[in-house]
């Protein structure tokens, strides 16, 4: 059950974040925050699903934004979702801010998975 309320507000902050950036100044941290608790209380015991969440961590920014350069002159967003009419701009916003929760469950996965092969029994 709250591992399902921890997603909603995870969620819900992340698309807070992306329709009032404004609001709140803390918004990233509040995002690695909960994406750190999720990942400490519900650990990802399969490795495929712990390497998707790196790999996901990495990229989902970058899909997101796809086609989109970096550095445009005009300041204009310029990927493939920014382009879709009014919703487009919320829709990479708000991937972009929910990869920052993904990046704190794989942090979260990564320290346990380091803390466990640290003091694993036996002098393997």
């Amino acid at each position: 059950m709250s591992q399902k309320v921890l997603s909603w507000v995870a969620v819900g902050v992340a698309l807070a974040a992306a329709v009032v950036p404004d609001l709140f100044a803390y918004y990233a941290l509040t995002l690695v925050l909960l994406g750190l608790v999720s990942g400490f209380m519900y650990p990802i015991a399969d490795v495929t699903t712990r390497i998707a969440m790196y790999v996901l961590a990495v990229f989902l920014p970058f899909i997101a934004d796809a086609g989109g350069m970096r550095n445009n002159p005009d300041g204009e967003p310029d990927g493939a979702l920014s382009q879709i009419p009014v919703l487009g701009e919320y829709l990479v916003g708000f991937l972009t801010n929910f990869a920052t929760v993904i990046a704190g469950v794989a942090i979260a996965s990564f320290l346990l998975v380091l803390y466990k092969g640290l003091t694993a029994a036996g002098d393997d």
